[in-house]
């Protein structure tokens, strides 16, 4: 996986993690679990950059926990997460959205095959831009 694919998604992950300790500051998790479970996610924090591939099923496994757990934050779960974790996540994104990803998807690979520059961001943006014969 090239380094800038990976940087975003940290990025999406400690974004997602001061969301996490707000809420255990808060004091709105009434159980002592939160604790612990911020520090699995720290493993994943620290773990995902050395090894990816090994890092997504504890990555599939916190996102989901974290629907199951903290339902009020569901909503705070950037959607690119969903889909780089793949797995489990995917039940909690519509078959559209899906669709989108994997077209996404496609295009990062072939400029990575092509040696081209790639902007996941402004790719994703473009990808969700109405078509043009369907204004009204």
């Amino acid at each position: 996986m090239a380094n800038a694919h990976i940087d975003h998604h940290l990025a999406l992950l400690n974004h997602l993690r001061t969301v996490l300790v707000a809420l255990g500051e808060a004091e709105q998790i009434l159980d002592d679990s939160h604790a612990m479970f911020v520090e699995r996610y720290d493993e994943l924090l620290t773990e995902l950059p050395n090894d990816p591939d090994n890092s997504l099923y504890l990555g599939q496994d916190l996102i989901s926990q974290i629907f199951q757990r903290y339902p009020q934050i569901a909503h705070l779960i950037p959607r690119d997460l969903l889909w780089f974790f793949g797995g489990d996540c995917l039940h909690f994104m519509p078959d559209e959205e899906i669709e989108m990803y994997q077209t996404l998807e496609e295009r990062r690979f072939h400029a990575q095959e092509n040696d081209e520059p790639f902007d996941w961001n402004q790719e994703k943006q473009l990808l969700a831009m109405p078509a043009q014969g369907s204004k009204h």
